[in-house]
């Protein structure tokens, strides 16, 4: 059974989030910072559940966004900065958790199902609906580091440090959003190659 064929698939990746989900949730590390951390999560995952038998993703756009949807879930039950990631720190000779350099490089996977849903909907040639998905992460990406600069001001003290995770990092921000374009770029390399858009029929 080749991967998109595969009815099951999306199930498993739901019941996998799910059980992440409540997994994060006991004795998280900053119950305050969990809760904001977790908001992103239910506004992704849910609308996924809900419109299920509305649109049906391919089985790889499903991976890809089961891929931001499982990192940033980990990270809000330690906070990025602290989530058990030393072996790579030690393996490229860094003192730094890059933790949430992979979780940001996940996000930019969600460029795959926006140009995927705008090509099979008809909304626009394959080639825009990719431009278009990259576009999206990036103003995305600068986005959500708005929100970050903002949580951290109004919560202050050690919360809104952790929520920020910059670890001493003047450039954190700008190099965020560099890994979720770098992620975009790559999910669209994906898409153009799987052609979602003649494999899938419009729904």
């Amino acid at each position: 059974m080749t991967l998109n064929k595969d009815k099951t698939l999306p199930l498993i990746l739901a019941i996998v989030i799910s059980s992440t989900i409540v997994w994060s949730g006991i004795n998280p590390a900053f119950p305050e910072v969990w809760i904001a951390e977790i908001v992103p999560i239910f506004l992704i995952f849910l609308p996924l559940l809900i419109t299920y038998r509305h649109f049906r993703f391919s089985n790889a756009a499903y991976l890809f966004m089961s891929c931001w949807l499982l990192l940033h879930t980990i990270g809000a039950h330690y906070t990025f900065a602290n989530v058990p990631f030393e072996w790579f720190s030690e393996l490229i000779g860094s003192e730094r958790n890059h933790f949430d350099r992979f979780a940001h490089f996940s996000i930019g996977f969600y460029a795959y199902p926006i140009a995927e849903y705008l090509s099979r909907k008809g909304h626009c040639s394959p080639f825009l609906a990719g431009l278009f998905g990259l576009c999206a992460i990036m103003a995305i990406a600068a986005g959500y580091e708005i929100i970050e600069w903002w949580y951290a001001v109004l919560a202050g003290g050690e919360a809104g440090i952790e929520f920020l995770g910059s670890q001493g990092d003047i450039w954190d921000a700008q190099q965020d959003m560099l890994a979720d374009t770098l992620g975009a770029i790559t999910s669209l390399v994906f898409f153009f190659f799987n052609k979602p858009y003649r494999t899938h029929k419009n729904a």
